[in-house]
């Protein structure tokens, strides 16, 4: 069930939209009276208007003035619904709707309990949508009848917390359920957009999730730059920074997540014969597990990166994330955490090693292969497999003040 809430201030228009006076409501006769509180009976949406004026007349003016309750259960759940049963819907919603108590995260109060109860509201049930989904609207005065203020501090939050107590407490499914149920499909629907797509292009990206049924809202900044987007899906919103793995499907990782999906290293080995190829083969080293984690190496720790839209994780020498931290320093380095996954993707073998020479050495040497060496120690390979994603993807180096 998904609850919104919001206090505005053009309280009359809404009402004539929630009865279905309003011009633009198309099948008024699909609008249904459920209940009002505290109202003369059965007013029109002018007679609620005038009603709610009268209290907040009697004690002091407010901007937003009423407060606007849209509240959608699956239609799974109502398919039998009459009146009455919206009623008690209701009446269980607006009874959590105003236990709420919002803490902010610094432990201090942000929003106290409001009272419906003692408001004046009037609600209606909207069967006319376009996906035939029966759901309620609400209008309800801002102030109650002892002139108290209701308060609008996070009453979205109000509201979908009351709405999931209640889908909890009659065995239903949640808003939070649906979305966590639905993200690792968003997940794989953004990945493929990114793995069909030539080249990286923000707008074919885009085009291509609406395609698939998302709408996508982005978010600039006061120069026009695109700083975030999220996806909606149905009525369920999914935020870019919470999609993916490691926040790769943000806006500012989209380009190197695209880049990390069309890797293709390359394996030519500069040396000038074929006996120089089989000689030096003769030193590649075994291949290591790194998947597993080994007793007899306390210095193995866990690291975790996305290759393909597929979550890995491996066990690597702590010393040798280190020496792909500092080479790829954060503080420095824009693309760090690019450079650190394709570092130890190349180490653990799940990349190839594009050719790249160790430094110092003469051309036809052994460190020039694409492999490692099996007299090479973990910091050898580590710094070849460094150099390999630098060039591969480039340092990025950060823009700024410096000290």
């Amino acid at each position: 069930m998904i609850a919104k809430a919001k206090a505005i201030s053009h309280g009359i228009n809404d009402i004539r939209y929630i009865t279905g006076e309003s011009q633009h409501k198309k099948h008024p006769e699909k609008i249904y009276r459920v209940l009002d509180n505290l109202l003369p009976s059965e007013p029109d949406a002018m007679g609620i208007w005038n009603s709610m004026q009268l209290t907040l007349s009697q004690h002091r003016p407010i901007k937003n003035s009423v407060i606007r309750i849209e509240l959608s259960p699956s239609p799974e759940h109502t398919q039998f619904y009459d009146i009455d049963d919206w009623q008690k819907l209701w009446h269980d919603f607006a009874e959590e709707f105003d236990k709420q108590v919002i803490i902010g995260k610094d432990g201090k109060v942000r929003s106290c309990q409001t009272n419906l109860a003692n408001s004046k509201y009037s609600v209606w049930l909207h069967t006319e949508s376009k996906g035939e989904v029966p759901h309620l609207h609400a209008a309800v005065c801002r102030l109650d009848e002892n002139g108290n203020i209701n308060n609008d501090h996070n009453i979205h939050l109000r509201a979908q917390r009351a709405a999931e107590r209640v889908a909890k407490k009659r065995g239903w499914t949640t808003a939070a359920q649906i979305r966590n149920r639905n993200i690792p499909q968003v997940n794989r629907d953004c990945m493929e957009v990114l793995k069909a797509m030539p080249s990286w292009s923000w707008d074919e990206y885009k085009n291509a999730l609406a395609q698939k049924g998302y709408t996508v809202h982005e978010r600039e900044d006061k120069q026009g730059t695109l700083r975030d987007y999220a996806l909606v899906h149905g009525n369920t919103k999914y935020k870019a920074s919470e999609l993916g793995v490691g926040r790769n499907l943000m806006i500012s990782k989209l380009p190197a997540t695209w880049t990390k999906l069309h890797h293709q290293p390359t394996t030519t080995i500069r040396n000038n014969t074929t006996q120089a190829i089989q000689q030096s083969a003769k030193h590649k080293a075994a291949p290591i597990n790194y998947t597993q984690y080994r007793t007899d190496r306390p210095d193995m720790i866990p690291y975790t990166l996305t290759h393909e839209g597929k979550e890995h994780r491996f066990y690597i020498p702590e010393k040798v994330l280190d020496y792909f931290n500092d080479e790829f320093d954060y503080r420095s380095v824009a693309n760090c955490q690019e450079l650190t996954d394709m570092a130890v993707a190349i180490f653990v073998g799940l990349l190839e090693t594009p050719n790249v020479a160790t430094s110092g050495g003469g051309g036809g040497s052994q460190n020039d292969l694409p492999w490692r060496d099996k007299d090479e120690d973990d910091l050898q390979w580590a710094r070849r497999c460094a150099r390999a994603a630098s060039r591969s993807l480039g340092k990025k180096q950060k823009t700024g003040l410096k000290r």
